[in-house]
């Protein structure tokens, strides 16, 4: 491997790893800001044990999240310098906001929900948590920002082969950030729910405060259904987008070599990368073209044609993503998230009018779900930077060639080693932490108020 496949290695294995713990900290805070807000409307108690119980795995997802993240920024100025000094001035600006901000927001709000409980009012309490957790969202919206300009660059112009920044307001509403964060949120809240649903499940496999887990559970249960109806209308409307913006993404998510209308979409493939042709091909007629176009006559472009009109327009070379991972990773997204919605519809029918259901399987598999909309995550974030490759900034700028020049592949190896195993470390900690936190469950204890956990490790 030279430099260049090192430093992407390196920033895939960082981004997915931290990628695990954004999602849960945005839908967590919003399902502890919901159950504080139960408490506060009813004042029944099992709201206020629900609301610390989830807010202690909650504080112990965020610090990991920020922890983890920090790492992202210093990667652009060690192994991808030659990015850094094209898209600083447009690419920083969103960053500047999300740390600036949201960030602040977050930290500072959530700060006073964990030390308030016995020093602030309850309404006051109550807007703390609510205030954090609008600030995660604005935190998540302003790094979308700058991703999507990577997408689909506006809001600029090239000056001494620089981009430099003409319009925030371009960039904050570009079209592609507009339609990636409600599809974001969606995921974030479906990873929550199922975390939820699957830990409330092993409380309620071992008849541990059956009540109040019940409680939780249902919630999860309706905010997963809810969620990925809404991932599911979200995604749609970003196909739409990305067929209008990088239409080789979209070909290679459906190994759609011609240009072609009514097409349908893939189910199961086997290409010919090299010759440019699929050998077989099984597909839901008309549904490519739906998915693209919302009609069923509209045309989409194909691998190979696509080709032909980036050769004419950037020059020589090879414009191809990995078609095999966008084609698998498109697929696997769609088919592990669409999953956790539906075993959480199956859960909604198991526990109407209150009831419990009698198999353990039930729970057992709910327990296990909790891996699905984690590895749906991963897999469309797989496919959205894999897809756009071998743009680093689409039509703009390569990947190859935002490579740091003064960097070697020794340098990248042992960095990349290195992080794996402080990563691998960290991941021991937060299910060491989850865990214990987990087994001593929401009963009512002699503690002070406050939910943070003692981070004894």
């Amino acid at each position: 491997m030279d430099v260049l496949d090192l430093s992407r290695w390196q920033f895939g294995i960082t981004t997915v790893y931290h990628f695990l713990f954004v999602p849960l900290t945005i839908g967590l805070s919003v399902v502890v800001a919901g159950l504080q807000t139960a408490w506060y409307r009813t004042k029944k108690p099992e709201y206020l044990r629900l609301t610390k119980f989830w807010g202690r795995l909650f504080l112990i997802n965020f610090a990991m999240g920020v922890v983890t993240g920090i790492v992202q920024e210093f990667q652009f100025g060690m192994n991808w310098s030659d990015y850094s000094r094209f898209v600083g001035d447009v690419f920083g600006a969103p960053l500047a906001m999300e740390g600036l901000v949201a960030f602040f927001l977050e930290s500072t709000f959530l700060g006073l929900w964990i030390f308030g409980w016995d020093k602030l009012s309850p309404r006051l309490h109550l807007a703390t948590i609510w205030l954090a957790a609008i600030g995660t969202s604005l935190s998540a919206y302003f790094i979308l920002a700058a991703n999507s300009w990577m997408q689909h660059p506006v809001g600029y112009r090239v000056v001494n082969g620089r981009a430099e920044l003409t319009d925030i307001w371009a960039v904050l509403t570009n079209s592609t950030t507009l339609v990636t964060f409600p599809h974001v949120l969606f995921g974030a809240f479906l990873t929550a729910g199922a975390f939820v649903l699957g830990i409330s499940a092993w409380f309620l496999l071992r008849g541990r405060d059956v009540a109040v887990f019940r409680t939780s559970a249902r919630l999860a249960l309706v905010v997963g259904l809810v969620a990925g109806i809404g991932a599911s209308f979200s995604g749609h409307w970003q196909a739409q987008i990305m067929t209008e913006q990088q239409p080789m993404k979209m070909a290679a998510a459906e190994a759609l070599w011609e240009d072609e209308t009514s097409a349908g979409f893939s189910l199961f493939a086997i290409g010919d990368v090299e010759n440019g042709r699929n050998h077989v091909n099984v597909q839901i007629p008309y549904g490519l073209s739906f998915l693209a176009t919302n009609t069923f006559d509209g045309k989409v472009q194909g691998i190979n044609d696509i080709q032909a009109r980036y050769e004419a327009a950037y020059g020589p070379g090879d414009y191809r993503p990995v078609v095999g991972l966008a084609y698998w990773s498109f697929r696997l997204m769609i088919g592990f998230g669409g999953l956790s919605a539906l075993l959480a519809l199956a859960g909604l029918w198991l526990t109407r009018r209150g009831r419990l259901p009698s198999g353990r399987w039930c729970y057992r598999i709910a327990i296990a779900g909790i891996a699905l909309p984690f590895v749906a995550n991963s897999l469309g974030w797989i496919f959205t930077e894999m897809g756009r490759q071998p743009w680093t900034v689409f039509g703009l700028m390569s990947t190859a060639s935002a490579v740091s020049p003064g960097v070697d592949v020794t340098e990248v190896a042992i960095t990349l080693v290195g992080f794996t195993l402080v990563y691998a470390v960290l991941a021991f900690i937060e299910v060491r932490l989850l865990l214990k936190y987990i087994k001593l469950g929401a009963e009512e204890r002699s503690e002070p108020e406050s939910p943070v956990p003692a981070l004894s490790y």
